[in-house]
């Protein structure tokens, strides 16, 4: 998407990120720590694309060395407003670099997050310099949707589709695929009395396989893949994965 860059995200979305999506995913949030301080074994974590917060917190309330990694300076000054938020480190750039110092025990990206680099290319450069920064024994999880789910609905490479209703708002989006590319661009309009806003996101998916691939380049393999934190069993009906990477 043309001038869609790596910090657009914090700098359209911070504002409203925790205030539209925290509130839904409390139960998702809970999980996902519980799996990632197991995983961590007490050892130092790196989140990529540590937003504002909302696993890297927990995560570091348990007593964990938590670093973050972020390209948005608006998103990382909502993570410094909240309790315990001043306190974990986080280098502004881009994810794809893993610019840290130090090995980490766990590093992890979710949310989609690593579909936010819009290149295979980035996507490569990612795995290997994490599995530069792992510990002999670190593990580097993704959690993230399967494609197959995310393209349905889609005539001519576009998809209009409602995302809220209420009395007195509305919102929906408008999908462009280029199937050659992998590439989703969006464009998520929220409609209220008062205005409307526009959100556009751009995206690179990779299939499972795919980002396997990734992974064996960098030297790391594939160790446990689930359909979520709740560590269900990964099937031809899930619709998102948890992936778990390791040398």
């Amino acid at each position: 998407m043309q001038g869609f860059g790596i910090a657009s995200f914090g700098e359209l979305y911070a504002g409203q990120y925790d205030a539209r999506l925290h509130p839904a995913m409390e139960s998702e949030t809970k999980d996902s720590v519980e799996v990632l301080a197991e995983l961590a074994g007490g050892g130092r974590v790196l989140e990529l694309a540590i937003g504002t917060g909302r696993v890297a917190i927990p995560l570091a309330e348990r007593g964990l060395d938590v670093h973050g990694i972020e390209a948005s300076k608006e998103m990382v000054a909502k993570l410094r407003e909240k309790p315990g938020g001043a306190a974990i480190p986080v280098t502004i750039g881009d994810m794809a670099d893993v610019g840290v110092d130090g090995e980490f025990k766990l590093v992890f990206l979710v949310f989609n997050t690593i579909f936010n680099l819009t290149s295979q290319e980035a996507q490569v450069r990612l795995f290997d310099n994490v599995s530069r920064r792992l510990t002999a024994d670190g593990v580097f999880v993704v959690e993230t949707f399967v494609p197959e789910w995310e393209l349905s609905g889609f005539i001519k490479h576009k998809a209009v589709r409602g995302t809220r209703a209420t009395n007195d708002s509305a919102g929906f989006e408008v999908v462009e695929h280029d199937p050659v590319a992998q590439t989703l661009d969006y464009q998520r309009v929220f409609a209220t009395a008062k205005g409307t806003q526009l959100a556009p996101l751009a995206m690179r998916y990779a299939y499972p396989g795919e980002l396997d691939l990734m992974a064996r380049l960098a030297g790391l393999s594939l160790r446990d893949r689930w359909g979520w934190w709740d560590r269900s069993p990964f099937t031809a009906d899930s619709m998102r994965h948890v992936s778990v990477y390791a040398r």
